[in-house]
């Protein structure tokens, strides 16, 4: 019988894929999916509360793909029949519609089913996080060092993978999308690899505008990053010879016109039913009034819009329909506004330190696990930050994409509302910053043992 000792090395020896590096990445996939679905099932996370007619099953998005699976269309964000509605992006609605249509409306088979997607996006961008790392620190030892740790860390630690297993809503997706255009990007600056004889293909660029629509139409908060990002890709070709900037010009035109065609069909569905332009949604407005609320103090508790049929606001809302309400609410925020301008600065610094620090959540359980989640909220923003400074310091490929990434992503935000799930799109690059920091901080102990056994 192997000794535990020997079991130990034999298990770390596979995590590390020493008999076969390449197989690292489907090691992550497969060990992130099935510890997801394992604790899905053992902890019945899908046996979601029935209360208020089963609205914590997607909120909004569960409304609307019961709507679509019942015959009713992209209708209904709430409750009974108020009609056609552009309250959230459509792709996420969208596929759980089809799992409604499959499996039931609100049944435990299509909690279960939902939750699963849910935990192979986020299993998926495991390997993303872990060519992340490899290409931005190198694929020597200290560079897999970093690769290795992130990607497991990804796929083993609890709050990367609470979205997934927890929430019927976009993140594990959007989380999934976003850290994959990262991948993209680097490919294209050829980060990591030197070598490569054309990263700047048409059909990386291609790739890059699909990639891009497919975000618009699951979270098009995402969007503030997407000229910063394409203008980094494209950089060292605008500094290059004239050929270079001719190539780079034709692939921006190529992705631009292949989002484009992604958001056509949406935006010409919402022409045609409420006769008016929205690209993505049709909420601003309402969302922009709950947080200029002077009883809120910035952050909004409640919901955008109440439940209750009777509620004079619902009726409203449902008399109005949804753009004409919208926009009247976005009219009565920017009276509030210009009445208080300093308030609504005031109200936009704290969402500044509610996205990175803490985000108020009522006391569920105990005070303890409260204190214990919020600073385990804090303390990866903080080492992420770091992380990202070090990164910009030493000038580590990649660490001007994470830069913007971090600066423009969360602006929206900071001005409407914030939730801990907003950050979720970051934490791939936030896992590799921080296990980057921390390897880093082992260094010079290792720099004084090299130089000790040079002079030994």
């Amino acid at each position: 019988m192997p000794s535990t000792q020997t079991r130990m090395q034999a298990v770390l020896r596979w995590m590390r894929a020493e008999d076969d590096p390449l197989r690292l990445p489907s090691r992550l996939f497969w060990v992130g999916l099935a510890l997801r679905v394992a604790y899905i099932t053992l902890a019945h996370t899908y046996k979601i509360r029935l209360i208020l007619d089963h609205f914590q099953f997607g909120w909004e998005m569960g409304r609307i793909a019961r709507s679509l699976a019942t015959g009713y269309g992209f209708a209904n964000p709430f409750n009974g029949h108020s009609g056609p509605t552009a309250w959230t992006p459509p792709l996420y609605p969208l596929l759980l519609a089809g799992v409604f249509k499959v499996f039931g409306v609100y049944t435990l088979k299509s909690a279960w089913v939902i939750l699963t997607i849910n935990s192979i996006f986020s299993a998926a961008t495991g390997c993303a996080v872990y060519e992340i790392a490899w290409r931005c620190f190198g694929r020597d030892a200290k560079g897999l060092k970093v690769a290795l740790w992130s990607g497991w860390l990804w796929a083993l630690y609890p709050a990367a993978m609470q979205y997934a297993v927890h929430w019927v809503w976009d993140m594990a997706l959007t989380a999934l999308l976003f850290s994959w255009v990262l991948v993209l990007a680097l490919r294209v600056r050829a980060v990591g690899d030197p070598t490569e004889t054309n990263p700047q293909s048409a059909r990386r660029w291609l790739l890059f505008g699909v990639l891009w629509g497919v975000i618009a139409l699951s979270n098009s908060s995402l969007l503030t990053f997407l000229p910063a990002c394409g203008l980094w890709m494209v950089w060292p070709e605008l500094t290059g010879l004239p050929r270079h900037v001719l190539r780079a010009l034709r692939n921006a035109v190529l992705a631009a016109v292949c989002c484009l065609a992604m958001l056509a069909p949406w935006v010409a569905r919402n022409w045609y039913t409420f006769h008016a332009f929205i690209p993505m949604r049709a909420n601003l407005g309402a969302e922009l009034y709950q947080s200029v609320l002077q009883t809120n103090d910035g952050f909004p508790w409640g919901g955008t819009l109440s439940l209750a049929e009777a509620d004079p606001e619902f009726q409203r809302y449902e008399h109005m329909g949804e753009v004409a309400f919208s926009k009247a609410q976005g009219e009565r925020a920017k009276e509030i506004i210009r009445r208080d301008p300093r308030t609504f600065a005031r109200h936009a610094a704290l969402r500044v330190f509610f996205f990175w620090v803490s985000v108020p959540h009522p006391v569920e359980k105990s005070v303890f696990i409260e204190a214990t989640r919020e600073a385990n909220y804090a303390f990866l923003s903080l080492a992420g930050l770091l992380g990202l400074a070090l990164a910009l310091h030493r000038r580590v490929p990649g660490a001007w994409l994470f830069f913007w990434a971090f600066a423009l992503f969360p602006l929206i935000y900071y001005f409407i509302t914030v939730q801990a799930r907003f950050r979720h799109p970051l934490e791939p690059i936030i896992t590799v910053l921080a296990v980057y920091l921390f390897q880093s901080a082992e260094l010079p102990s290792e720099k004084r043992r090299r130089l000790a056994e040079a002079h030994a």
